[in-house]
């Protein structure tokens, strides 16, 4: 194995070892990236400027995205997916 590999797989692994709570807090964190990722087109600046800043922000909110999914994990993903199924499910039997 390469270093390249191998200082990936070392990170993964650190990511993974962290709780599930900072994964959720750090895949929420790519919402405001991608936010201002593209709200920023909006400044009165030049469009290289833009360009620049839009690469950047979207990688930070990519970035987000993967490490937060890292950090989940299978497990994690799943465990958070239930949470939302089952709060929609919650909110329609109180409509009723």
């Amino acid at each position: 194995m390469n270093a390249i590999q191998h200082t990936f797989q070392k990170v993964k692994r650190w990511l993974q070892s962290l709780s599930f709570r900072t994964g959720v807090i750090v895949l929420l964190s790519c919402i405001p990236f991608y936010i201002l990722s593209f709200a920023q087109m909006l400044l009165p600046i030049n469009t290289a400027a833009k360009g620049v800043l839009w690469t950047v922000l979207f990688g930070l909110a990519k970035t987000c995205q993967y490490g937060g999914l890292t950090i989940l994990g299978v497990e994690g993903y799943k465990r958070l997916k239930s949470k939302f199924k089952r709060g929609s499910s919650e909110d329609r039997t109180t409509e009723v």
